[in-house]
């Protein structure tokens, strides 16, 4: 914090030090208190309260060697003067003029950087060496240096978060054209080729650009709604979900052909983005597919119940611990501890914010027999 005007404008926002001087003031007796920020060079006002006409304003700034505040910058202590000119060490020092009483207390951050002092001082003698005193100013120096560390850490996650966030929705479109290119490429040759073997090798690599193009949709809709404010949605009437819940199963069949997806869908008219609601039901399944058990079916039904449409995605399987349980539905954090399962953790993440968006509710249970994801929403959200 070397530049002046941002220290000035972080102590500005600290609400309880205008509080802190008047404290200072009135127990003391001292007429003037000051937050100042003292740096080699520079000794600068940052808050001042002043009934004595010093002449201080915050901005202001006094010659660096006219200051006891340097030396409490070298060497860390607390410096008390009751009077200076009964004290052996100060009487001759530079202070300006007409000062006779003088407290400073070091204001030091959390990484042991050096931001300053807390200090007063009076043309008059004051009694000031006593344990309250000293402690009184300590922790008022502390609880200063408290708001900074904190207003510090909060500006740094910020910034961090928001280049991490730009950085995943830049790096999401940039993957999207060559994939797109590679999809492409490979639906073309599928037409072409007659080979067994060179079929089976092109299902494969379809299988996987179907899956890295989920995963940069993930992605994205979770830079999107960090950035954006929420997962962007349109919503229709009556749209019927049977045939986009059953074209979701289809694909996710025809990419896993190892593993058995039972589905069965009632009729249903709701009111919703068709186009997001497939979305969540891919990425349950696809949550399935990566932690269930293969060697047993995944379970996948809808309903009408009451005035609500549910859909549910179960699987046999381990069950999810309990410590992971309630962080489920957040950002990074998969269903599994195991590290060789693919996938970022961001698809139920990404589902429970299309939930949101469509004032639904999805929701997770699971036992040693079964985990059953289900997504509770009204005909008419």
């Amino acid at each position: 914090m070397n530049d002046p005007i941002a220290a000035i404008e972080a102590i500005a926002q600290i609400d309880a030090v205008p509080t802190i001087l008047d404290v200072i003031c009135k127990t003391t007796g001292m007429r003037f208190a000051a937050v100042a920020r003292v740096t080699a060079d520079r000794w600068i006002a940052c808050s001042v309260r002043d009934e004595i006409a010093f002449g201080l304003a915050p901005g202001d700034e006094l010659k660096i060697e006219t200051t006891i505040c340097n030396e409490v910058r070298e060497h860390r202590q607390a410096v008390i003067i009751e009077n200076v000119a009964d004290d052996p060490v100060y009487a001759g020092h530079h202070t300006p003029e007409g000062l006779r009483s003088y407290i400073s207390m070091p204001i030091t951050l959390a990484d042991g950087s050096f931001f300053g002092t807390l200090c007063a001082i009076d043309t008059v003698p004051r009694r000031l060496n006593t344990p309250e005193i000293i402690g009184m100013f300590r922790l008022f120096a502390n609880l200063i240096a408290f708001h900074l560390d904190t207003r510090d850490r909060i500006d740094q996650e910020r910034q961090a978060g928001e280049l991490r966030e730009q950085f995943i929705a830049v790096l999401g479109h940039d993957l999207r054209n060559p994939l797109a290119s590679l999809d492409a490429g490979t639906r073309m040759l599928q037409r072409s080729v007659e080979d067994e073997k060179g079929k089976a090798v092109l299902g494969l690599m379809q299988a996987s650009i179907s899956r890295m193009s989920g995963l940069i949709d993930n992605v994205l809709d979770f830079a999107r709604g960090r950035l954006g404010g929420g997962i962007p949605v349109e919503q229709t009437d009556r749209v019927p979900l049977k045939p986009v819940m059953e074209q979701v199963v289809a694909e996710l069949r025809m990419a896993n052909p190892g593993r058995a997806i039972q589905a069965e869908f009632a009729e249903a008219l709701v009111r919703c983005d068709e186009g997001r609601i497939g979305q969540l039901l891919s990425n349950l399944i696809a949550n399935a597919l990566t932690h269930g058990d293969p060697t047993t079916p995944i379970r996948v039904r809808s309903t009408i119940a009451g005035n609500c449409f549910v859909l549910t995605v179960a699987n046999a399987g381990e069950p999810i611990p309990e410590a992971v349980l309630k962080d489920l539905f957040k950002p990074f954090v998969r269903a599994s501890a195991k590290a060789n399962l693919e996938g970022l953790g961001l698809g139920l993440y990404i589902a429970s914010e299309i939930a949101e968006t469509h004032n639904a509710r999805l929701s997770v249970s699971s036992t040693p027999e079964e985990t059953c994801f289900t997504f509770r929403m009204p005909l008419r959200s």
